[in-house]
């Protein structure tokens, strides 16, 4: 594939995933307003699919989503679902970037990729992320009731009104995710890990019954969205790869495990997870808001938490995969670090579910 600048690039090097002159051909043919040439620009940040700013001559920015360079987990890279998903929720109020238009022809660039709009915001990965662009005060609480509300919204919404009915299976949400990441596991593991075992087991024994269904994103966390630093709002929800229907508790459980409290020891690296920053809600108040909102009843939190902190690590573990064959467009990634997580998650499953 070419490059931005002509020149070859290197086999871990993003760009390659960007054939230019066809891929620039389309956008102009295919989204209203696009005025070439491009600059593609890849975005880091993400561990799965590869994400791009996309700069017209005029200066208009997009964003174009394309699967990773190497053998993936089909459902979780499919560019015409996620495009729809993103479509759909983009009808009710949860924000969300504009859908722009959806190319699944393979001839064009190798893979389906999809293209958005470009929304501004900060992403919020870290406590230093948070320190450096949220200074301390109601802000910080401010954005954590939007967190709440958008999650409630979402969850409130019916995904027959939204066209998003047949996205997938309602029910035995927690039976297809338990054999599915199992089944990920399975394929991708570099090595064998007990923990993870034993979590599984103890997971299939204590499945709660599913009573509130809807739509799940999967990945719901101030890592995947982008917030508005001077408001505190939330100016749009982004990565909905994983997204589909069932139990929308899952989301509850995975937003707490990521919504650490100051000085509590995480798996998010030596930065520790956004909210650590101090100033935000409590998982408690958090709780409490989201039930106000939906008037729906978190029982058992700490299973759906348990199975989260499982969940990612089967997800971590992916990736990890991923790369170590050198698919992912950078070789600079600590994998030892990513294999310390893994471990950590699977045993903090453990003891959630003990």
């Amino acid at each position: 594939m070419s490059t931005n600048d002509g020149g070859e690039a290197p086999l871990n090097d993003p760009t390659r995933a960007i054939d230019v002159d066809p891929v620039s051909d389309w956008l102009t043919a295919n989204v209203e307003g696009a005025q070439g040439p491009f600059s593609f620009d890849f975005i880091t940040g993400g561990h799965s699919n590869l994400t791009f700013a996309v700069t017209g001559e005029d200066g208009a920015r997009f964003v174009l989503r394309r699967p990773p360079l190497g053998a993936v987990l089909a459902t979780a890279h499919d560019m015409a679902r996620e495009y729809k998903i993103i479509s759909g929720v983009g009808k009710t109020s949860v924000p969300v970037p504009r859908a722009l238009g959806v190319c699944e022809d393979e001839a064009v660039n190798g893979a389906p990729f999809y293209v958005m709009s470009y929304v501004d915001g900060v992403v919020l990965h870290t406590s230093e992320d948070t320190d450096a662009s949220l200074p301390e005060g109601d802000i910080r609480s401010t954005l954590s009731e939007a967190v709440v509300k958008v999650l409630a919204d979402l969850h409130k919404t019916n995904p027959d009104d939204v066209g998003l009915g047949e996205l997938g299976r309602k029910e035995a949400y927690l039976d297809r995710q338990l054999k599915r990441w199992r089944t990920q596991w399975e394929k991708s593991k570099t090595r064998e890990l007990s923990p993870m075992e034993e979590a599984y087991e103890l997971l299939v024994e204590a499945k709660p019954e599913q009573h509130y269904t809807g739509i799940v994103h999967g990945d719901y966390r101030l890592g995947n969205m982008l917030s508005n630093p001077v408001t505190g709002s939330v100016e749009g929800v982004l990565d909905w790869e994983l997204c589909t229907l069932g139990d929308v508790l899952a989301d509850v459980g995975y937003l707490l495990n990521n919504w650490a409290q100051p000085g509590e020891a995480t798996q998010d690296g030596p930065a520790g997870a956004a909210t650590e920053a101090g100033g935000f809600w409590t998982r408690e108040q958090m709780v409490d808001a989201y039930c106000e909102r939906t008037g729906f009843e978190v029982s058992n939190v700490e299973y759906y938490r348990a199975f989260q902190s499982w969940r990612l690590a089967a997800i971590v573990e992916g990736v990890l995969a991923r790369y170590l064959k050198g698919v992912m467009g950078d070789d600079s990634v600590d994998t030892d670090q990513h294999k310390v997580r893994v471990e950590g998650l699977a045993t903090d499953a453990l003891a959630l579910l003990r």
